[in-house]
């Protein structure tokens, strides 16, 4: 009776398949041997592999090697979790072994399976296209990066980008936003974009591009859906109509399409910086257009900068969707934790207002919403709404939560007559 409930343990526990091409990550930054077919090309033993998933429960954990591939006489790879470690050999014209080890896992949340390689008779190592995790520590609700649909091993690798929607008021005509972000020391990872003036034609902020250039970033969207800006017809074209000093423009592509401007600054960790978003629609209704003019204010210079002013065509409105936002864009990060602090959100309405912002709703993007990635979060932190994503932390923040942060009347002091 034993043996028949083992027996049927085993065939109703659930088996996935982890594809290394969107769960895989190394410490090499330029490392090539990740691709969407799996670990190939792995010519030494310096590079070490990490797989991430999240686990719903505790239990048994059992790892075998999937699509395995390019086995040249005998090589000997190391796989382990929480440092414990189990060799296992792949000799050429044999099968690969069924099973590498089992694993006790005594807690929820993500689990890191380390891979090394210990010994090859050839160039390279075998390539592995994945893992076949199973045992009772597996469910139907392990969070990981499924397949390639939707490219999703790139957007998987990513990580989830995640937002804060500020709740404008009803029948606002807002004219002007301004925002507050706090990057704090040691969040500022390479490929981080740290969001801070979104509307619903674009986006403003600063970014970390490499360990030796910083931009801040403003563009906004054509009216006309593309990826591909050469496709843009004339008519809907965003007109760049004034630039700051040393502001390079030009135009984007990808995800949609438009125009772009940016200034390469060296902005750091801590300090807090100050953007501000204008947008006008043209008071001639005829003339169905809208500009869009950036301001950033470094606590360095202590003065405002113009940063670009575009106009876009077949549009008229005042800002719309104000919201912030969190996102990596180099998939090669997508193991490292950021995190940002908005602080101090107004919009100053056409009748002369100033309108405090205290209250928005955490959302996140697809790879989150579809469960392949869960290390996303949001919310307070002391007086600042704050983002998080990326590193595989354990705790989220579920989608939709609505925060209000303390109001602390702290109108901006801006003069705008003497904006450049």
């Amino acid at each position: 009776m034993l043996c028949v409930s083992n027996l049927l343990f085993a065939q109703n526990e659930h088996q996935i398949v982890v594809p290394m091409g969107g769960n895989a990550y190394t410490s090499v930054s330029n490392d090539r041997t990740i691709t969407r077919n799996g670990i190939v090309n792995w010519n030494s033993s310096d590079i070490v592999y990490k797989v991430y998933v999240r686990l719903t429960q505790p239990g048994e954990l059992k790892i075998a090697l999937d699509k395995v591939a390019n086995v040249i006489g005998n090589s000997q790879l190391s796989v382990g979790i929480n440092n414990k470690f189990q060799t296992v050999e792949l000799i050429e014209g044999k099968d690969v072994p069924t099973q590498v080890g089992s694993w006790k896992i005594k807690d929820t949340g993500y689990v890191a399976i380390t891979i090394k390689g210990l010994k090859k008779a050839a160039e390279k190592f075998p390539d592995i296209g994945g893992l076949v995790l199973s045992g009772s520590a597996i469910t139907t609700k392990t969070s990981y990066v499924k397949n390639n649909e939707g490219n999703f091993f790139h957007w998987g690798r990513r990580g989830p980008s995640v937002h804060l929607n500020y709740q404008l008021p009803a029948q606002t005509e807002a004219e002007w936003f301004y925002n507050e972000l706090t990057v704090p020391k040691n969040e500022d990872v390479i490929g981080s974009y740290f969001m801070a003036n979104g509307f619903g034609e674009g986006y403003f902020g600063i970014q970390v591009n490499s360990a030796t250039e910083r931009r801040v970033l403003f563009s906004v969207w054509s009216p006309f859906t593309t990826d591909n800006p050469k496709d843009i017809p004339d008519s809907h074209k965003i007109l760049m109509l004034k630039k700051g000093k040393d502001v390079h423009t030009g135009e984007f592509g990808n995800e949609g399409s438009g125009g772009q401007s940016y200034l390469k600054y060296n902005w750091k960790a801590g300090n807090t910086y100050k953007f501000l978003l204008r947008v006008a629609p043209n008071s001639n209704i005829k003339d169905s257009t809208t500009t869009y003019t950036a301001y950033f204010f470094a606590p360095e210079l202590n003065e405002w900068q113009l940063i670009a002013s575009f106009k876009r065509p077949k549009t008229q409105t005042y800002l719309k969707r104000p919201h912030s936002f969190l996102e990596n864009f180099i998939p090669a990060y997508g193991a490292h934790s950021r995190k940002v602090l908005f602080n101090n959100q107004w919009v100053y309405d056409t009748k002369g207002n100033w309108i405090s912002l205290n209250t928005a709703r955490f959302t996140t993007d697809n790879t989150g919403n579809v469960n392949y990635r869960k290390d996303y979060a949001g919310g307070l932190d002391g007086d600042s709404f704050y983002l998080m994503n990326g590193g595989f932390f354990n705790h989220f923040t579920p989608a939709k939560t609505m925060f209000s942060r303390k109001e602390t009347n702290q109108k901006p002091q801006i003069d705008f007559s003497k904006l450049p």
